[in-house]
């Protein structure tokens, strides 16, 4: 059973509904022992990171989330929320995978935001894209992204730069792209992830 961190900043419903059409189990979490309660984390995210982590400090689940030790999925927001750092509201993040949160600057990318379907060149070993074929678009809504670092980068996607279409440290997974906005595909990933 899946349980979404509520903590303000996650677009829930269509995450919600894309779990619903895929018969998944879910529930919310908004106490420390609501942890318990379920084999699968999200962290969604949508808006600003600096202000989306500062109401998760809000919730007083930081630490309880770092000790996690079952698998957790971040997505968009929840995944740069993994990270060290975002230059977005210069904040710390979770530091859970030692990477950073930058922007993308307009003279290199066509256009800011990010917005729209892009492909993406998943890592073979990675388990969150078991049956996704290379290549395969996804839909992204973003400004910030996560530097490409061939040791925690399990997908990438080139948008005027390479950047990290999803990390994956442990038992901490995360994705930039929105899998329950991205049809097949996005919901090939959400299969993948419940059975981890």
């Amino acid at each position: 059973m899946i349980g979404i961190v509520n903590y303000g900043a996650g677009n829930i419903f269509s995450l919600t509904a894309a779990l619903e059409r895929l018969n998944l189990s879910y529930g919310m979490i908004n106490t420390e022992t609501d942890f318990d309660l379920y084999d699968r984390i999200i962290i969604p995210g949508v808006g600003h990171a600096g202000t989306a982590m500062q109401k998760l400090r809000d919730t007083g689940l930081v630490s309880k989330i770092k000790s996690l030790t079952k698998p957790v999925l971040g997505i968009c927001v929840g995944m740069q929320l993994l990270t060290n750092y975002s230059e977005e509201g210069n904040s710390l993040m979770l530091e859970i995978i030692p990477v950073q949160t930058l922007r993308f600057e307009e003279e290199i990318c066509k256009k800011v935001p990010h917005m729209g379907w892009n492909q993406i060149y998943p890592n073979k070993d990675c388990p969150l894209f078991k049956n996704i074929l290379p290549a395969s678009y996804f839909y992204f809504v973003h400004s910030y992204f996560i530097e490409f670092n061939s040791k925690f980068t399990s997908a990438y996607c080139n948008y005027g730069i390479k950047f990290s279409a999803s990390i994956q440290k442990n038992n901490f997974y995360g994705v930039q792209f929105h899998p329950e906005k991205s049809g097949e595909a996005g919901e090939m990933l959400l299969k993948n992830f419940a059975h981890l």
